[in-house]
């Protein structure tokens, strides 16, 4: 914090707003004190509005930086997994051996889902979107688990985040066996997170299945590269759920309905959806042209972003995850994939691309590893919304668990004043 202040002049009046400082990042104006003279901000979308205080993340879109608690996320996808990932941001700190342990032990603990919501499953149609299927059944946890669902204390939050973090594998594989009629899958204890998700997955009754390492790394890779990215939309959507005091599988319900918007988690299945719009590497002049046309609607999809105004470093990752899973699977010379490597390459190279900074994002690599595991694009959302649980369980747990308020926006009202209702 500081002592600086900004004073603003409305008509006749000076009013002084405090400035504060974080450990990083732009100072913020506290603009609390204007709602006392009857005046407010007008900030659409709010982006340039910090809604709250957080010590979970921070980015810095001009340099490319995204840390987890300090951590870089080149050095955490490098060096180490997603349930310390998630222990890490839950906790602040990085687990000791023996925690890290424990913690790996409790997840594997809580996996199994009610057998009852076997039954809730049926419910849906069969060829319903997994989002949809997902989001009822997240939402439906509190009906099951409804033990431990004390918000204000401390010990029930930290079960019900275990609980969470557990169960999303399995319900989000259950969602695509759901939707594809297979037989669901329950999990494996001895596997590791992404290979018993893989398990679940692509296993069935009828034969022995033993997730792929190389495959079951780059799963991992990916739930840690999409673990948290600050006051995105879906988190803001979580927090604003959360300071009504609902119950914490109603929250995460939230986010998820936030992230099946195509503007924010669908992005790495419309990459897919463009590539076979390309259809063929003849084509793709013609649609980089198309691209570079201002009067043209099409757009490249997985280029670019709208945080990252150089580089996103997830992609980074991304990219060398991508090829090794290319290699592994021999599918260095499938159609859709060289055209996204070729496209890659056009990205890297062309002045048009570089002067805008129009590199490739995590969206545009995961998509293809996805593809390429063989998970069909419907589910990519899904998995988005399982990595993503962890960090808006820790955002809401954070808000929780101090002085907190329920959120209520302000407009700027533009409709008919004081009418009277016609007589006649």
């Amino acid at each position: 914090m500081t002592d600086k202040k900004a004073t603003l002049s409305v008509g006749d009046k000076s009013i002084e707003l405090p400035i504060y400082s974080g450990n990083a990042g732009p100072d913020v104006i506290d603009v609390r004190a204007l709602a006392q003279h009857d005046v407010f901000t007008y900030d659409p979308g709010f982006l340039s509005t910090a809604a709250c205080e957080s010590k979970i993340t921070y980015i810095d879109g001009d340099k490319g930086v995204l840390l987890h608690r300090g951590y870089p996320i080149e050095q955490l996808a490098e060096l180490s997994d997603y349930l310390e990932v998630c222990y890490l941001l839950l906790n602040g700190e990085l687990p000791s051996k023996e925690q890290n342990k424990q913690f790996h032990d409790t997840v594997k603990n809580h996996t199994m889902l009610h057998d009852q919501m076997r039954n809730f499953f049926n419910g849906f149609r069969r060829d319903a979107h997994p989002m949809a299927i997902m989001c009822g059944v997240v939402g439906a946890l509190s009906a099951f688990y409804h033990d431990q669902m004390d918000v204000t204390d401390a010990r029930q939050r930290e079960i019900t985040g275990h609980r969470l973090i557990a169960k999303m594998p399995t319900i989000a594989a259950w969602c695509h066996k759901y939707s594809i009629g297979q037989p669901f899958m329950y999990p494996r204890n001895d596997l590791s997170y992404a290979e018993n998700f893989l398990y679940m997955m692509f296993g069935t009754p009828c034969e022995e299945y033993e997730p792929n390492p190389v495959l079951a790394k780059a799963m991992d890779r990916i739930f840690i590269l999409h673990a948290d990215h600050e006051q995105n939309a879906s988190t803001s959507t979580v927090r604003l759920a959360g300071s009504t005091g609902a119950n914490p599988y109603a929250c995460i319900a939230s986010g998820i309905a936030a992230l099946w918007g195509p503007a924010h988690g669908g992005a790495n299945e419309a990459v897919l959806e463009m590539l076979a719009e390309i259809g063929d590497e003849a084509n793709i002049e013609t649609f980089i042209a198309k691209a570079k046309d201002k009067d043209d609607p099409f757009r490249l999809m997985g280029f670019g972003h709208r945080v990252y105004k150089n580089f996103d470093p997830r992609a980074k990752v991304m990219r060398e995850t991508c090829y090794e899973v290319l290699a592994e699977l021999g599918l260095e010379n499938d159609p859709l994939l060289r055209i996204a490597t070729r496209l890659e390459q056009i990205a890297l190279e062309d002045e048009y691309f570089i002067e805008r900074k129009l590199y490739p994002n995590v969206d545009f690599y995961s998509g293809i590893i996805l593809k390429a595991i063989g998970i069909p694009t419907s589910m990519f959302t899904v998995i988005f919304a399982m990595s993503r649980t962890i960090g808006w369980f820790s955002h809401w747990n954070e808000m929780v668990s101090g002085d907190y308020r329920i959120g209520r926006p302000r407009q700027l009202y533009t409709g008919a004043t004081t009418r009277d209702y016609p007589q006649n």
